[in-house]
């Protein structure tokens, strides 16, 4: 089993229960850990191929989630890792999501 890490992806989205948060886009941060059948490994074919191009994810997240709108982060964790399970068929994932900025003397 292979794994493919994507680390600090920011993007805009809309998120938030409270009328301030629902106002205008912010940034959250997300870390994918997706796993990756090493039946048909990358690592000894060498074809993009044989694994997730980390770049077509990056891009198809960034369009979902730029023009959608979520209340929870638990909401928009599930919808990151139904839309990857199912269109990369990655075999599992393991998705880590952060509010930037949005309580005071909090990194976030």
């Amino acid at each position: 089993m292979d794994i493919i890490f994507i680390d600090d992806f920011r993007v805009q989205t809309r998120i938030g229960i409270y009328p301030r948060e629902q106002a205008v886009s912010q940034t959250v941060e997300m870390s994918l850990q997706m796993g990756v059948s090493s039946t048909a490994s990358a690592g000894a074919s060498d074809d993009i191929r044989d694994t997730i191009d980390y770049a077509k994810v990056v891009e198809r997240l960034r369009g979902e989630l730029e023009s959608r709108r979520f209340g929870l982060l638990e909401k928009l964790a599930e919808f990151v890792a139904t839309l990857v399970l199912e269109e990369f068929q990655a075999s599992w994932i393991r998705v880590s999501v952060a509010k930037l900025g949005m309580i005071r003397g909090v990194k976030k």
